[in-house]
């Protein structure tokens, strides 16, 4: 009996075994995804030894500057609508943020508010941007604001797109894409290092948009090989249970003094309006800008409106000052 349990045991692990050779993604060449996806503009800064982050740095080198962070499992590729856009006036900085795109893995797993901040900050000093706009969308928003609390001395403003760190009740997980709601499936999650099919990344991007004729089979592909890249999915996975750092109370917002633009997407599934609501009511000098029709990437799905919001926020930051004008020299009394 207890060998043909045993044999019984053998012909199931193994036909789950080849069940997973068949359905195995395995990574991406680190080599072919610098060669496809870096640009005349990146560049790789060493922020510590073993993570060296992939930046792009565009736009004139003398003019104001806006540091831009993307959201999880995205890449500074989200940004290239905006720098098409801007970069004409603007000095625009995206970078691959540590567990994303050509940056890889952060050497010592450490995800924390703390360690991508420092990542962040890495960037600002290896590019000597002593004052700058910084923006983020979703996970790259919390990273912004979080960036601000630490260095407000470098921010001059602020560009929170669909930002994270804010709890609503409105919250709903029915909403998220169905690759956020593996990662949350203790178990589950481990076979997502491995198994990671296209049509996963296909229905989970297009679960953040509404225009849904904007989802390309290039940037279905770009969005499956980056989080393919070497290390990038076991960072994922970390990302979810690593320490995220107090959320955007009342209390730390009100500290936030420098301008702010707040821009949402009405459709957006992931982070609802009502949490751009309350980061307009928290912070001290903000303006909400709410895109009807339009999801969690607005960035992307509405890139000129949105960069053209921007434009109008980055003229008002970086405004000229007024020239001085001496007072005028009163006229002398006429002699008598």
């Amino acid at each position: 009996m207890m060998k043909k349990l045993l044999i019984a045991l053998g012909v199931v692990a193994g036909a789950l075994l080849i069940l997973f050779l068949i359905f195995r993604n395995p990574d991406t060449d680190a080599a072919e995804m610098r060669a496809k996806y870096t640009s005349e503009a990146s560049r790789f800064i060493t922020a510590e030894p073993g993570l060296d982050i992939h930046v792009r740095d565009e736009g004139p080198r003398g003019a104001p500057v806006l540091l831009l962070a993307h959201g999880a499992s995205a890449s500074l590729h989200t940004w290239e609508p905006w720098v098409e856009e801007l970069s004409d006036d603007y000095r625009i900085v995206s970078y691959d943020q540590p567990g994303h795109g050509l940056t890889g893995p952060h050497p010592r797993r450490c995800y924390s508010d703390v360690c991508m901040v420092a990542a962040a900050h890495a960037v600002a000093e290896a590019l000597d941007l002593n004052e700058f706009v910084i923006g983020g969308n979703s996970m790259g928003g919390w990273l912004a604001w979080n960036y601000a609390l630490r260095h407000p001395d470098r921010v001059a403003g602020m560009v929170l797109v669909d930002a994270a760190g804010i709890t609503v009740e409105e919250d709903d997980e029915d909403g998220l894409p169905i690759g956020f709601r593996i990662l949350a499936m203790p178990g589950v999650n481990q076979l997502a290092t491995q198994i990671t099919p296209r049509s996963m990344i296909e229905t989970s991007l297009r679960q953040t948009v509404v225009d849904q004729d904007r989802v390309s089979e290039a940037e279905i592909d770009r969005y499956w090989e980056l989080l393919r890249y070497p290390g990038n999915r076991q960072a994922t996975l970390d990302r979810f249970s690593a320490p995220r750092g107090e959320e955007a109370t009342a209390e730390r917002m009100a500290t936030l003094t420098m301008p702010t633009l707040i821009q949402w997407g009405t459709e957006d599934t992931l982070i609802p309006v009502a949490v751009g609501e309350a980061f307009d009511e928290r912070l001290p000098n903000s303006e909400l800008i709410i895109y009807e029709n339009v999801g969690h990437i607005p960035q992307e799905e509405m890139a000129e409106r949105s960069a053209a919001d921007v434009r109008a926020f980055l003229q008002r930051v970086y405004a000229p000052p007024e020239p001085y004008l001496p007072p005028p020299i009163p006229e002398a009394e006429p002699a008598e």
